[in-house]
């Protein structure tokens, strides 16, 4: 019955960024509109924005063994406001007549640290306003539609802007005899990136051993949900993004080479400001040789909403 008489029900925001997306303290105006086929009554149309975080998982069962379930929620904010204020008297109706309506609505999001959206494994962080529209002796009809919201960060912190570096070696193992050393040395330009960006990875390689390795870099990421107090926790790993770099011949030294590897456009950002859910990044070099373990050194890295430029290298001057 509601379908057949309201019709092309949407919101329109009035955004001032190419990503449509709000953060805290941000104003959030637009308008609701809708087609009427018919005269219809309300008592009020009303909005709800809101912003939650929940996560569950489960675990065991089979056998007399019961499955465990663990979750957890959050509440950051829970505002409501009218768009369309009762008539008078309570529960008095106000008449619409058949056609196009538009209402215009503004309302602000509070003040305070709270998470970026995401959808992950096993939670969320969403962000909504949802429209209410309300008619005498009927339920009241809800459109939700979710906000991109995200937590801005001061990228003028130096470590975001400072190159990481790292190194590892191994030697190859076959019986009672031992190859010489595989090494490598690699460096990030820096530690924050944003979705869709290309990060440089710059290595340098040695390879004393008798056969050849190959190097990868991969873009991994980790997610940690947690319940309340962090007595319980469920982490998942995920896979990226991978790029192949040339392989280093035996008995070769000192070979240079730059691995470029694309952080996928449409990765979350990183959150490290809700109690219980975590969203990690790590740029991973492995040297793999085959039949035997690869050589690893993990990168810590952080995905934001504004660019980060790196750090200019120190000059130094001699007489």
């Amino acid at each position: 019955m509601f379908e057949s008489t309201f019709k092309n029900f949407k919101v329109n925001f009035n955004t001032s960024n190419a990503r449509n997306s709000f953060s805290s303290g941000d104003i959030i105006a637009g308008h609701i509109s809708f087609d009427l086929t018919k005269e219809t009554k309300i008592t009020s149309i009303s909005m709800a924005l809101t912003g939650k975080a929940n996560i569950h998982w489960s675990q065991g069962g089979g056998g007399k063994r019961r499955r465990k379930h663990y979750s957890a929620k959050l509440d950051f904010f829970d505002l409501k406001a009218a768009i369309v204020q009762e008539n008078g008297a309570v529960g008095k109706a106000t008449k619409l007549q058949p056609g196009t309506h538009l209402y215009p609505f503004t309302c602000q999001i509070p003040q305070g640290d709270f998470p970026s959206s995401f959808k992950g494994i096993h939670g969320q962080i969403v962000y909504s306003l949802t429209v209410s529209i309300n008619r005498p002796w009927h339920m009241s009809k809800n459109f939700e539609t979710e906000l991109n919201f995200v937590n801005h960060i001061d990228v003028n912190q130096p470590e975001l802007r400072a190159p990481l570096s790292g190194s590892n070696s191994m030697t190859l193992c076959c019986l009672w005899c031992s190859s010489g050393p595989i090494t490598m040395t690699v460096s990030v330009e820096k530690k924050a990136f944003l979705p869709g960006e290309m990060a440089k990875v710059i290595c340098e390689f040695s390879n004393a051993s008798s056969k050849t390795a190959t190097p990868k870099v991969k873009l991994q990421q980790k997610q940690i949900y947690y319940t309340h107090n962090k007595v319980h926790q469920r982490i998942g790993y995920r896979h990226l993004a991978s790029t192949t770099g040339e392989p280093v011949r035996a008995h070769t030294s000192d070979v240079h080479s730059e691995i470029r590897l694309t952080i996928p456009a449409a990765s979350a950002l990183t959150i490290s400001n809700c109690s219980i859910l975590v969203n990690e990044y790590m740029i991973e070099v492995n040297l793999s040789v085959i039949a035997h373990p690869d050589l690893t050194v993990l990168f810590p890295i952080i995905l934001c909403d504004e660019p980060v430029f790196p750090q200019p290298p120190t000059v130094l001057y001699t007489d």
